[in-house]
């Protein structure tokens, strides 16, 4: 976690699991010992599903540049968790979706340079698509329909270990079995 500052003395804050609860990090300056929680990031998503397809796409970006990903991101302060999804499929897709319907929420973790791992609170609804077509826009670089049989083929290319959960529980949910 090198050049991230302490705020009070400025010297390099550090990450530890010791001491701490199991699967906990403490953020602590080695000098002065202050101590900053690691507090989790919420991000927001829509899988979106077409004819017995899901619309996946292609990271543009670090982390994990030109892995598979869902559209979602990082929600905005005071932003709502729906809103959020909603605005993270219409940046990354021009897609705009009716009626979703919340998946609920999973964990994960996200790899800041500069900063490190963050844990990441993802919170996912399912939609139908109505019309349009996709364009990759934002952090994507592609944007493509995968039918559902083709998923277990690619999950080595997918960006993040939930999307596996994720995606075998939009289906389930589509299919009317919670």
């Amino acid at each position: 976690m090198s050049g991230f500052p302490c705020p009070h003395c400025g010297r390099a804050l550090t990450r530890s699991r010791r001491g701490a609860p199991a699967g906990v990090v403490k953020i602590r300056c080695p000098r002065c010992r202050y101590l900053m929680f690691d507090y989790p990031r919420a991000c927001a998503g829509v899988v979106v599903v077409k004819d017995g397809a899901v619309l996946l796409l292609r990271r543009g970006h670090p982390p994990r540049r030109g892995w598979l990903d869902l559209p979602g991101g990082f929600m905005e302060a005071g932003e709502d968790i729906e809103s959020a999804a909603r605005r993270e499929l219409h940046e990354e897709t021009g897609l705009a979706v009716g009626r979703v319907r919340p998946m609920g929420m999973v964990w994960d973790r996200y790899h800041l340079r500069g900063f490190g791992v963050l844990p990441t609170m993802n919170f996912y609804f399912v939609a139908r698509w109505r019309k349009g077509e996709p364009r990759a826009a934002d952090d994507a670089a592609a944007a493509e329909w995968v039918p559902f049989s083709r998923l277990p083929a690619l999950r080595p290319r997918f960006a993040w270990a939930h999307m596996d959960g994720v995606l075998r529980r939009a289906r389930r949910v589509l299919l009317g079995r919670p």
